[in-house]
Parts: structure tokens; C-alpha cells; sequence
């Protein structure tokens, strides 16, 4: 069993080891949290191909010490030639799923680099923060169990897509991934600067790639991408005060879940009442979630206007403490990492990468080797659909970062992959370790259930870790809940981590032990 690591001096949480690790260098090396995150978010492309790319979007959370956090959007659009007509005349009912057709929309994930880096005011230069990630690119990283895994359970799906098979056809576990293309092109971008990503020469060599193979974006829809700054959610709950991502992301969800369970009077942790009512709460978020989230410029009522007390009331009053409600098909999940990480003089960063599906489009770009995310297909085209396809729109969203300032004074920084489980996770957490005090890193390693899809699952049972007292699962089967016992620590569940800041420095850091990562603290 992990224990919760502590430390004065910094610390970094990553699903995977070396990049806990590139960002601990960072801060030992004088850099700040914000500069931390990003070497470990370049390091972790490497290492954790299969959930998260450069091709990818990221979003950020950032928190100057005594400060509320700013939000960075690093979501890509739709490219300016996606639209349904086009999507239609070729013969498709639905976007795919894979291949050059679902590589539709900009990859945001590096701006969200770039735009920390302003931010982070700090004094190392790129060349540093990338030099983990070029290292590991070039001399190889082992293959990891899931790594190895899910290039082998999507192999038939991926192995004709353009460059899949060559990059990543033969991952077994225990072997060497080198990927030197992609090596090169973090070297360029250490020499030509971030935003040669959009307006440069890698810019122009990976439009020419997606145009040869049929996707439909083009150089155009990189030199319009921009990051933004947004202003995140927030909500007060039991005395804390919570903060998450505003649309495209599902951060409303994540925020409406734990503002309807704080209503049900729930007071002891791991009982019935606690996993049932964040269960049926999770309903309850979903609903708004799946009927109006999307790009907020198509929204007609404003994120922050559902989280008015008197509707979090309307909502809490809907929830039966003693039978399930009734469960609609929910939307599929994705492939993701989080990481956070906050360093000696307080500054917090709460962030989270994605290439949606596992591999994303599967797409790997010829020249660059960079993959490419397939976040597009959570696009309809219908033209009805509250998140139908137009040129330029951004694509709703599952991941979101969370962080917390806690009623005592300590800070927090959580979040996970998952896909329908990141507000799930998210919730698990908080009410452990916030609201009936489990140490942090029990609150990460405790048995989790997941309500609909994640990490390529269809199923939408109610699935549940089979570590769960057998009175609680007989409990909630009763209720009426449509239940699935699976494994002790299934990876489904996500790979979380966390952070906490206390008021006289102290951090307390946790990982996943369904993850290949760790804490790392200086």
C-alpha cells in the first residue's frame, strides 16, 4: 500500500514516474511549479503515448500563492473544411472514430504550454523544460503494462491508419519505445519556440501532412489557434470553495455533482449513504451536463447560472436516498493524464492533457511524429444537436482539472483520467479526504465505482471495485442500482493523484496505484 508523501521543498504528481520526475528536476534545478508542469507534461507525451500527445488539448489551473487560480483553455477548433455537409457527402452518418476523418480539430495542448510559460515568469529557458522529454524520446522509454495493452486490445481499429503500425504496432511490455522523429521535433521547438507549433515550419510540415492524408485541416486552422484565458467555476461547499474548468469542458458536472451530494446530509464516509448519494448526484450533473455543455459561445444559458444555490436545492430535493434513478446512455469516455504539482513558495498548478480516445485518431504525422487527437468525434451531425459540427467550433470536453482552497487554509490540486469517470474520481476524493478526513493518499487508493463509459469501455452499469464491503454492494444493489463487481484496482477507475498545500508549508502528496506513477517531492 503507497503512503502519503510530505515534504517543505516542492512536489509533483504524474500517472507515470518519469514524468514526476522531469518535473522534480525543475524544481530542484530553481524552476517554479508552472515550469515544473510543463517539462513533465512534455515528458509524459513520451512515456504515455496512448493517453496523451503533443496533437492533443490541455487545460490548466493556476493559482499564485493567496490567490484565486486563472484558467488557461488550450482546446482546439474544428478545422475551418469540417462541416456536416462534407462529413455527409463522403458517406458518414457519424464522425469516424479513427483514421484522417476524425483528425479534425487543432491540437491545443502545446499554446496551453506556451501560454503557462508566460505566466510562470520563471528564469529557465524552454531548451530546460523540454530536455526530459527529448531525452527520453530519443534513448527510449521501457513499454508500460498499459501502454502495451492498449496498443494490442486497438491494433485491428488502428494498425491501417496512417503511421500507427510503424510507431507503435509492436509495443510489448518491457521493451524499449524510441521515437526519434518526435525527438526532433522537440528539439526544434526548444530552438524555434512554442508557437512555431501554429505559425512556423512545424506548423506548415504537419498541415502538409494532414492535407495528404485526407484530414480536413489545414495550415489556416493553426495560424488562427490561440489559447484563452478564462476565469473558472467556483462553488462553496461545506466552508471550501471549489474551482473547475467553465465550458467546453465538463467541469460544471464535477462542481454540480459534490454541490448536490453537500445537500444530502450525508455525515459518515464509505456508507451507503455517501457512495449512493454521490452516485445519484452524478445523475443529477449529467443531465445538465449532456443537455447543454459544449462550446460556450453555442450555449444559451450561462455555465455559472446553474450553480445558483436555489437549483443545486431543486436538485438535491430530486435525489431518493433510498432507490436508484433511472440511468440514460451516456456519452463515451477518453484516454487522459492529469498532473499537478505546487512548489515551496505556494504556487499551484492543477493540469490535464488529452488526446481523447485511446491513441486518438491513431493518426501519427509522417515528418513530425506527432500523434494526433481524435476529440472531434464528440461532435453530431445533426444540425439539431446542442454540440453539432461547424468550422471553427470547440469540442465538448470530459477533462477538466480541479483544484480546491480548503475552509483551514490548505490549497489542493486533484484530478484524474476517465472519461464519465473524471467527476466521479474528482468527488471520491474530495469527500474523502475533505469531508470525512481519510489521509490523502487512502482517499486516491480506495475502491472507486464508475456510473457509464470510460477508457473504451461501452458498458453503462453502475461498475464497482470489488473491494467494497459486501454489505455496501448488497446495500446498493437493493436500492435498485444495476451493479457490476469488477477487479481490486481496475484501470478503468482511472489514474488519479492530488496535492495539498498546508498553511505552514507542509505538502502531502498522493498517486494511483492503478497508475505507473508517483509523487515525487524535493
Amino acid at each position: 500500500m503507497l503512503n502519503t508523501v510530505r515534504s517543505y521543498g516542492g512536489m509533483v504528481t504524474a500517472p507515470h514516474h518519469l514524468a514526476a520526475r522531469a518535473g522534480l528536476r525543475v524544481l530542484e534545478d530553481g524552476g517554479n511549479a508552472i515550469e515544473a508542469m510543463i517539462a513533465a507534461a512534455a515528458a509524459i507525451t513520451v512515456a504515455y503515448p496512448h493517453m496523451n500527445a503533443l496533437g492533443g488539448d490541455s487545460f490548466w489551473l493556476v493559482a499564485e500563492p493567496g490567490k484565486a487560480p486563472v484558467g488557461i483553455d488550450a482546446c482546439g477548433g474544428a478545422a475551418g473544411l469540417a462541416t456536416i455537409e462534407r462529413y455527409r457527402e463522403q458517406g458518414n452518418e457519424t464522425i469516424p472514430a479513427r483514421g484522417p476523418l476524425a483528425a479534425l480539430t487543432v491540437a491545443g495542448a502545446v499554446s496551453g504550454w506556451a501560454r503557462a510559460k508566460e505566466l510562470s515568469r520563471g528564469r529557465l529557458p524552454l531548451s530546460r523544460l523540454l530536455e526530459d522529454a527529448i531525452h527520453l524520446a530519443r534513448d527510449g522509454v521501457a513499454i508500460t503494462g498499459t501502454l502495451a495493452a492498449n496498443a494490442a486490445a486497438r491494433r485491428d481499429q488502428l494498425e491501417f491508419v496512417p503511421g500507427f503500425a510503424a510507431t507503435y504496432g509492436a509495443c510489448i511490455e518491457g521493451t524499449r519505445l524510441r521515437l526519434p522523429r518526435l525527438a526532433a521535433t522537440l528539439e526544434h521547438l526548444s530552438r524555434a519556440g512554442l508557437d512555431d507549433f501554429y505559425r512556423g515550419d512545424l506548423a506548415r510540415s504537419m498541415a502538409g501532412d494532414l492535407e495528404k492524408i485526407g484530414s480536413p485541416l489545414r495550415l489556416a486552422d493553426l495560424e488562427r489557434h490561440r489559447p484563452l484565458d478564462v476565469t473558472p467555476l467556483s462553488l462553496e461547499v461545506a466552508g471550501h470553495t471549489l474551482f473547475n474548468m467553465p465550458p467546453p469542458t465538463q467541469g460544471l458536472a464535477s462542481l454540480l455533482l459534490l454541490g448536490v451530494f453537500a445537500r444530502l446530509g450525508v455525515r459518515e464516509g464509505e456508507s451507503f449513504g455517501h457512495i449512493h448519494g454521490l452516485v445519484e448526484a452524478t445523475k443529477a450533473a449529467f443531465r445538465i451536463r449532456d443537455r447543454y455543455v459544449t462550446d460556450p459561445a453555442f450555449m444559451p444559458v450561462p455555465a455559472g447560472d446553474f450553480l445558483d444555490p436555489a437549483r443545486l436545492d431543486a436538485m438535491a430535493a430530486g435525489v431518493d436516498m433510498h432507490k436508484a434513478a433511472p440511468w440514460p446512455d451516456a456519452q463515451p469516455g477518453g484516454d487522459t493524464v492529469w498532473l499537478g504539482a505546487i512548489d515551496r513558495d505556494g504556487r499551484a498548478v492543477s493540469m490535464i492533457q488529452s488526446i481523447y480516445w485511446e491513441f486518438g485518431s491513431g493518426v501519427v504525422l509522417d515528418q513530425s511524429g506527432v500523434s494526433w487527437q481524435n476529440r472531434g468525434t464528440s461532435f453530431s451531425l445533426v444540425p439539431s444537436h446542442h454540440n453539432s459540427l461547424q468550422p471553427h467550433r470547440r469540442p465538448f470536453h470530459t477533462i477538466q482539472p480541479a483544484m480546491a482552497a480548503l475552509g483551514d487554509g490548505r490549497r489542493m490540486v486533484y484530478g484524474t483520467m476517465g472519461g464519465e469517470g473524471q467527476p466521479q474520481t474528482q468527488a471520491a476524493i474530495f469527500s474523502r479526504h475533505v469531508l470525512f478526513d481519510q489521509p490523502l493518499q487512502q482517499a486516491v487508493s480506495a475502491p472507486r465505482w464508475l456510473l457509464g463509459r470510460t477508457w473504451g469501455e461501452e458498458s453503462t452499469k453502475l461498475r464497482m471495485e470489488n473491494r467494497f464491503a459486501p454489505e455496501l454492494v448488497e446495500a446498493m444493489r437493493n436500492a435498485g442500482h444495476d451493479l457490476l463487481l469488477i477487479g481490486e484496482h481496475e484501470e478503468m477507475m482511472g489514474h488519479a493523484g492530488a496535492i495539498v498545500l498546508h498553511p505552514d508549508g507542509l505538502l502531502e502528496g498522493a498517486c494511483d496505484p492503478r497508475s505507473d506513477g508517483a509523487a515525487a517531492a524535493r
